[in-house]
Order: C-alpha cells, then sequence, then structure tokens
C-alpha cells in the first residue's frame, strides 16, 4: 500500500496514574487544550581539525527531556503535584486518537512519561476570554511512545527510554546494546 499521513485528532493526558484501570490518575480529557510529547534531540559539538578544511559536529549524548500541556481554567489536583517532597518520579500517560488519512481508520497512539511537574503558570486573566495553566514535565527519567500502525494491530514501539535501566530502544532496536555490554553495568540484562 502507498505511503498515508497520520494526523492526531484527539488526545487525553492522565496525571499520576499507573496506567491501568484499578489507578486511573486524573483525566483531563475535558480540559486539555494542548500537549507537546517531549522532544528528542541529539548533543552535537563542533570538532574543527588542525589538518581539515571543513568543521564537523560530533553526537555526544541525547538532550534531557521535557514535555508540556496546557489546561482551561483551574485544575486544582494537577496543579499540587508541583514540588512535592516524594522521592519518586510521577507519571503521565497520553492517550490519542490519529486518523491514517488515507484509509480513514482511527489509531491508538500510547505514551508514557515519568518525571516530576516542574512548572504550573498561569495565564493572564482577560475578560471574555478562558484562563488556562501552562504545566512542564521536568526532570524526566522515563519515556515510552507507542503507536497503532494498521486497524486491528498491536501497537508499534517508537521510543522506549529509561535512565535508571541504561534502556534506550528506537523503532524497536536497542541503541545500548553494545554500551551496556562493554562499559560491564551491573544489573541490566543484555
Amino acid at each position: 500500500m502507498g505511503t498515508t499521513i497520520y494526523t492526531l485528532e484527539s488526545a487525553n493526558l492522565i496525571c499520576g496514574n499507573t496506567g491501568n484501570k484499578t489507578a486511573p490518575g486524573i483525566s483531563t480529557h475535558l480540559v486539555l487544550q494542548e500537549l507537546k510529547l517531549p522532544a528528542l534531540e541529539e548533543n552535537n559539538v563542533d570538532h574543527s581539525p588542525g589538518g581539515a578544511p571543513i568543521a564537523i559536529e560530533i553526537p555526544t549524548h541525547m538532550n534531557k527531556l521535557e514535555a508540556t500541556f496546557n489546561l482551561a481554567g483551574w485544575e486544582p489536583d494537577v496543579m499540587v503535584f508541583l514540588g512535592r517532597e516524594e522521592k519518586r518520579y510521577q507519571k503521565f500517560t497520553t492517550w490519542g486518537l490519529i486518523r491514517d488519512r488515507r484509509s480513514g481508520d482511527a489509531l491508538q497512539l500510547y505514551s508514557v512519561i515519568e518525571g516530576r511537574l516542574g512548572r504550573v503558570n498561569p495565564t493572564a486573566f482577560s475578560k471574555g476570554n478562558l484562563m488556562a495553566h501552562e504545566y512542564a514535565i521536568k526532570s524526566i527519567t522515563h519515556y515510552e511512545l507507542w503507536m497503532q500502525e494498521i486497524k486491528g494491530a498491536e501497537l508499534s514501539e517508537i521510543y522506549n527510554w529509561d535512565f535508571f535501566t541504561s534502556t534506550k530502544v528506537i523503532g524497536g532496536e536497542d541503541q545500548n546494546k553494545q554500551l551496556i555490554s562493554l562499559l560491564a553495568i551491573p544489573g541490566v540484562a543484555v
């Protein structure tokens, strides 16, 4: 089959859940205005060799992750995630409806982010306009992104990164397998 375009039509961000129906967390489907999943970006350093006519960039690592979202009005149950003294990270789960523009099929998007709510920024109040709050998930230590590519099929893993287990899977391919082996990192399966 030829190419298509996948567009995200609807989304729900669940704050503080464990990703299952026994601990549903706080659903934001009625107030979610905007959602930005983490950007994965390589950090590069310039290298200007003394004997070469052109400089190059050398990738050194991936930059830290941050996700942002806007919620209409006031959501005190979400706002209080900020600055909690608890040691564990908070979980944020996204569910989305992706439309295959060629076939018209509705497909599922799923992501899990573990981090800390690091910013709650109220927008300015203006009579006649809807006030909202801008939020940022910072200190991210775990990120997964999954997408259903064919109606009825299982979700396909796009990204799976975990700081504590040295997991870095992109497109189903383990990017850290060699690193973990060569560095003899204990407690991590190779």
